[in-house]
């Protein structure tokens, strides 16, 4: 693997004045110094300490062996304590919190943000990288499942991959041990105890060797339960059975209170989990940057060239395309994205009065079919409840009648729970923007959404004195296996790969929990998130490497992806390659494989040849597991079969049993013939009575991804905004969009500048000549005739 590096950040001209002050004597008699790059958003404007991941040139251990290279630790000790001591001579008070040396090959170091320009000069110094704040990928807050009401019936997720399967197979995961990086574990928990030796694992953020959740109190922030649902879903083995029950686990804390943590711990427990001997790994965090050249992707990539199975959550920004995030961007690490099980759809309308229409009704979510059905043809009296807090409720009634919640601030579930609380039997939730919520399974009330527009037409009639609505509500159809909105799309940024690699159920998954209740400590819960969708991944590795003790992680990964299940949407639509993957995973079927097609999915690249036609070579591997000679066929067969594109490739091929053997391919574009933007197909592989089809991905000219795609915001006390934006490959015009935060009208434009570079753009802006007032501020970016633009935040202006 080739360690490849982009410079994001572009230093301003005070930027540049500060790093000069720092570079060191020996690259300052007139010669330009070699800089180190900075790998994403760094802010060296301030004195306040900040924490950076410094990666140095001397490979690490595992770089080093899979590259031909004699590299000890005590070697590699003396390298990294020569960075170490430049760096202090030159920032006395930096500290170094951290050191890596196994996968990823530095350090981290905590020193004040403006000084960080000034190490970037020092000699042995790779790339430095923010320590970016990881959380739990989970698209909303559990919801505990009363005891009364629980039954191991609950939890389908596993047998609809095919894990029940398996086990009567004779596989259940013995003898495997999978790594659970995350909040922690609850390791007494009754249905996790078996799993579990003397040895837990470790807790990275108290540094310590009980890996346990967050318990209730602690002062730096609310406790959790994260860590032991995903571990349950790996292998439970009481009231509920995980897809791996028979498998080892250890736990590794590397995100504290509220389920947060920081690249620095992320890595370590990566490299700690290889080196207790992890078979497999789950990591179901991520964050939002778009890079597969971030230093969790780089140690996940090491590990999976170890031997170790990393399996990692896609992300929970859906449904649109590149939003993938770290580190489920890594190139080799098997990335997971969610789906939602089979389920009936019902469609709903509501009325309030002659004349007034409310077309974008539709289902949000429900606790059952009943409840729901109890609301046809049913009048109730509505109430406002705001943005449906705790505090929203106070002074308003809604016992017996249907509670109107605007979207924002809290998660879904939350305002349906709230509602709930305060005695409402149903719930109406409208956009607070343009655009359309999602589905939220498993609300605990019936719960209708609204647009933006429609919500405040329903306002508008409560403000007249309508003050009663009424529902109709119809069974639709039964709509199967589907992607859940919610999970993170592809491509990756640069490699231009396709993301996720699979999909498996992670819509209103069952699991275990500690409940923090001394008397009643163990419970039951059920989330929604690619986090719950990665573990049933993790288990289904389990459950091969059981199977084939032989196989490597390409083994693993490619009999996940060649026998994935291909998903179609609710009309049938067969979805993208970067919505679903290869599909959803089929554990059976994987265990069963004949053949294998290595990689899993394939990218071409980009073709940017303006005349004539442009070839680029490729190549796949056959592996035949069976003991027979096979005669493969193959095609490529791209979506719409596009004019402008060749594949060249083998008519048949025969492999021997047992035996494995490479393919190459050309393919030929004619960027003239076709449009800017990507292309995705299959390669088919036949051997006369199976087929694997293998997904690919070409890209002409410029690829369709966002000019933007984040924006943070603050503002101080003066009324001055200060914000950052991620602008993938710069932007030929870049500003702020102002609306009215209410109505969404458009207010004015801001802070517009031209021609910018690729990397984070730092943006201040006085608010004050704005009208006292509530805001939405977009940030927008122009490059190549296309704009895009992402919402920053609400802003009050007094």
């Amino acid at each position: 693997m080739m360690r490849t590096f982009r410079t994001f950040v572009s230093f301003t001209l005070i930027l540049l004045l500060t790093l000069t002050s720092y570079i060191p004597v020996s690259q300052a008699n007139g010669e330009s110094p070699s800089l180190a790059p900075m790998v994403g958003e760094i802010d060296t404007s301030s004195s306040a300490l900040e924490t950076v991941i410094v990666e140095i040139e001397d490979p690490s251990i595992i770089e080093a062996k899979h590259q031909g290279q004699k590299q000890s630790k005590n070697e590699l000790k003396q390298a990294r304590q020569s960075v170490i001591e430049q760096i202090q001579d030159l920032v006395p008070s930096s500290t170094v919190t951290h050191e890596y040396d196994f996968l990823f090959s530095g350090f981290a170091l905590e020193l004040p943000a403006h000084q960080i320009p000034s190490i970037l000069g020092i000699d042995g110094v790779h790339a430095v990288y923010p320590n970016i704040e990881y959380e739990v990928e989970t698209d909303f807050d559990e919801v505990v499942i009363e005891k009364d009401a629980y039954s191991p019936e609950m939890l389908d997720s596993a047998p609809f991959i095919g894990a029940n399967d398996a086990w009567e197979a004779g596989y259940t995961g013995e003898g495997i041990t999978v790594a659970i990086l995350d909040t922690g574990v609850d390791y007494t928990h009754p249905d996790l105890v078996h799993a579990f030796g003397d040895y837990k694992g470790w807790d990275f953020i108290d540094n310590n060797d009980d890996p346990q959740e967050t318990p209730p109190g602690d002062p730096r922030g609310i406790e959790t339960t994260h860590g032991t649902h995903v571990a349950g879903t790996v292998a439970a083995n009481g009231l509920i059975k995980g897809v791996a029950p028979d498998a080892n686990l250890l736990a590794y804390r590397v995100l504290g209170p509220g389920g947060r943590g920081s690249t620095a711990g992320v890595i370590a427990g990566i490299e700690r989990a290889v080196q207790d001997g992890a078979d497999i790994m789950n990591l179901s965090l991520g964050n939002t940057l778009n890079d597969p050249d971030f230093a969790t992707s780089i140690a996940l990539d090491w590990a999976m060239a170890e031997g170790v199975v990393a399996v990692t959550s896609n992300g929970n920004s859906g449904p649109n395309n590149w939003t993938v995030g770290s580190p489920g961007t890594s190139r080799d690490a098997i990335s997971v994205g969610a789906t939602r099980l089979p389920y009936n759809k019902y469609k709903a309308s509501v009325f309030t009065s002659d004349g007034i229409d409310y077309p974008s009704a539709d289902i949000m979510g429900f606790p059952s079919d009943e409840e729901l059905l109890e609301l046809d043809g049913e009048t109730y009296e509505y109430a406002f409840a705001g943005l449906g807090k705790p505090g929203d409720f106070e002074g308003v009634d809604v016992e017996g009648k249907i509670a109107l919640i605007v979207r924002g601030e809290i998660p879904f579930v939350e305002k349906a729970e709230n509602a709930k609380a305060a005695g409402a039997v149903g719930a109406i939730i409208y956009n607070n923007v343009a655009g359309v919520q999602p589905t939220v399974p498993g609300l605990a009330i019936p719960t209708i959404m609204l647009s933006n527009e429609d919500g405040l037409k329903m306002r508008n009639e409560l403000e007249n004195g309508q003050n009663t609505v009424t529902f109709s509500i119809e069974f639709d159809k039964l709509v199967g296996e589907t992607v859940a909105d919610f999970s993170s799309r592809g491509p990756v940024m640069h490699t231009w790969m396709i993301k996720p690699d699979v999909s498996a159920p992670g819509v209103a998954i069952v699991s275990t929990i500690p409940t923090h209740q001394p008397d009643d400590p163990y419970g039951y819960g059920s989330r929604q998130g690619t986090s719950m969708a990665s573990p049933h991944v993790a288990g289904a590795a389990a459950l091969l490497l059981e199977a084939h003790p032989n196989w490597g992680v390409d083994h693993v990964k490619a009999a996940l992806m060649n026998t994935a299940e291909n998903l179609v949407d609710e009309n049938g639509n067969r979805y993208p390659h970067n919505t679903q993957g290869a599909g959803s995973i089929r554990i059976v079927d994987a265990i069963e494989s004949e053949t294998l097609v290595t990689p899993g999915s394939h990218s071409f690249g980009t073709f940017t040849k303006e005349r004539g036609k442009q070839v680029e070579r490729q190549h796949f591997t056959i592996h035949n597991l069976s003991n027979k000679r096979k005669t493969y066929q193959f095609d490529v067969q791209f979506a719409g079969n596009p004019d402008g594109i060749k594949v060249k490739t083998s008519k048949n091929l025969r492999v021997q049993p047992g035996k494995t053997q490479k393919i190459n391919f050309n393919v030929q574009v004619d960027a003239r013939k076709l449009d800017p933007g990507y292309y995705e197909g299959t390669i088919i592989v036949s051997d006369g009575s199976q087929t694997v089809e293998v997904p690919t991905i070409l890209f002409v000219s410029e690829p369709d991804y966002p000019r933007v795609t984040t924006f943070d915001l603050d503002i101080d006390e003066n009324g001055v905004l200060f914000g950052s934006a991620y602008l993938p490959n710069g932007a030929e015009e870049f500003g702020l969009w102002i609306y009215t935060r209410d109505t969404l009208e458009y207010v004015t434009s801001a802070a517009v500048v031209q021609n910018i570079g690729k990397g984070y753009h730092d943006v201040t802006w006085d608010t004050t000549e704005l009208a006292p007032g509530r805001y939405y501020v977009f940030a927008y970016a122009e490059r190549l005739g296309k704009t895009d633009f992402v919402l920053g935040d609400e802003i009050v202006v007094k």
